[in-house]
């Protein structure tokens, strides 16, 4: 009798590897769970939901109820030792210095030529040991940075999971679950608590610009967090949340993210696609007293030779079709710059956008600007030119992102 061949154990491996293409997270079963779209994106190698339900109540249940969204493929690193404190002072933008154990802040780091390279948060978990969370992979670069300081740096990425809970009822939610002593957190605060056999980090923290929470916890850990967090929500409308719907915050919060708002330096190809800090609305993190830092002498020559060459602006736009990668136009004939991002914002109740320009349009050059549009109509695009200005960011501002205490829906 006829016997099929028995494959060998290199196409035996091949083929495991065609079936797992991304890895999961430690959330996995509990978002397969839950999955009814079937709308998967690679976050850096894992496979992570765009949506889950519906993208649009999805965006709604952030601004009125309670949301959960996976950031366990947030590249994170932890960086501890006597000089971990000097060593980030060295990389990063901001004076770490002046970050208290216990607190969060937002920053970015560069290149020699002062090109940002990425952005992300920094998390003092005390006075000698650092969290930091990013989109891009750095260790190589971390690494070659610390020589010469006595730090260690270990990447967490598999190791710990993150979860974003963010909307209204969050805190509600996280009384309801037995956190004593989360009310006490404000705007940029983190602290640890514990659960089961172990502890978590909780940080008031989010990339949504509502009141809003972000926690960590051992990889062993994080099935027992997400059902904990569930059940107490059951109650306050808790859904679990994609990307789509969380790109739609942040816009309306008027934040970046890297290689969508910007290309950061490693992954720019031509030379005009980099920026400083300043281009790209991170100037204000710029600490030039505190000494030396990556960067540091050629951003303050393009600062004082006015040299940098382009601006990041927010931009409302008429009418409600959004412009998301429209060609910005002055007086609807010189090409000035491109929009990154856009939505029509269910909250401002405007048509918005992020879009970088040539400077001096967005700088000195601030009138008769234009957006170039093509919407689909009767089965045939048209070109549409509408008119945009400039406009402070963010496009919404909620009270209760930074109400302290936060309010217990």
């Amino acid at each position: 009798m006829n016997q099929m061949p028995k494959l060998s154990s290199a196409r035996l491996t091949a083929q495991s590897h065609f079936r797992t293409l991304r890895l999961g997270t430690p959330f996995q079963p509990r978002i397969d769970a839950l999955m009814k779209t079937n709308d998967w994106y690679d976050w850096g190698g894992y496979r992570a939901p765009a949506s889950l339900w519906d993208e649009e109540l999805e965006y709604f249940a952030i601004r009125s109820q309670a949301a959960l969204f996976d950031i366990s493929p947030m590249v994170k690193y932890r960086i501890e030792g006597p000089d971990a404190e000097d060593f980030l002072n060295r990389v990063t933008l901001r004076d770490v210095a002046k970050l208290k154990p216990g607190r969060v802040h937002y920053t970015a780091w560069c290149n020699d030529e002062g090109h940002v390279l990425d952005d992300g948060t920094l998390f003092r978990l005390a006075s000698d040991r650092f969290r930091l969370c990013c989109q891009e992979r750095h260790l190589p670069w971390l690494l070659d940075s610390a020589i010469g300081f006595d730090v260690i740096i270990t990447e967490e990425t598999e190791a710990i999971a993150g979860l974003a809970l963010q909307g209204p009822t969050s805190f509600a939610v996280l009384r309801e679950a037995g956190l004593a002593g989360v009310e006490k957190l404000k705007i940029f605060d983190l602290a640890e608590f514990p659960h089961e056999r172990g502890s978590i980090t909780i940080s008031r923290t989010g990339f949504t610009g509502d009141l809003g929470y972000e926690l960590f916890a051992p990889a062993e850990l994080a099935l027992s967090l997400w059902d904990r967090l569930w059940n107490a929500g059951e109650l306050r409308g808790i859904r679990a949340i994609g990307y789509t719907a969380l790109n739609r915050a942040r816009l309306e919060a008027g934040l970046i993210v890297a290689n969508a708002d910007f290309v950061t330096a490693e992954h720019a190809i031509r030379p005009d696609r980099v920026r400083m800090p300043d281009e790209i609305g991170l100037g204000f993190m710029l600490d030039l007293e505190k000494g030396h830092f990556n960067g540091r002498r050629a951003i303050a020559q393009a600062r004082a030779k006015g040299s940098m060459r382009h601006m990041l602006v927010g931009l409302e736009i008429e009418g409600n079709i959004p412009a998301e990668h429209a060609i910005v136009y002055h007086r609807q004939k010189k090409e000035v710059g491109l929009v990154s991002a856009a939505i029509w914002s269910p909250m401002a109740k405007r048509n918005i956008a992020l879009a970088s320009l040539t400077r001096p349009y967005g700088d000195t050059i601030t009138d008769d600007l234009w957006v170039e549009i093509y919407a689909m109509r009767e089965l045939r695009y048209e070109r549409l030119m509408k008119r945009a200005r400039i406009v402070p960011r963010p496009f919404i501002k909620l009270d209760r992102r930074t109400a302290s205490p936060p309010a217990d829906f």
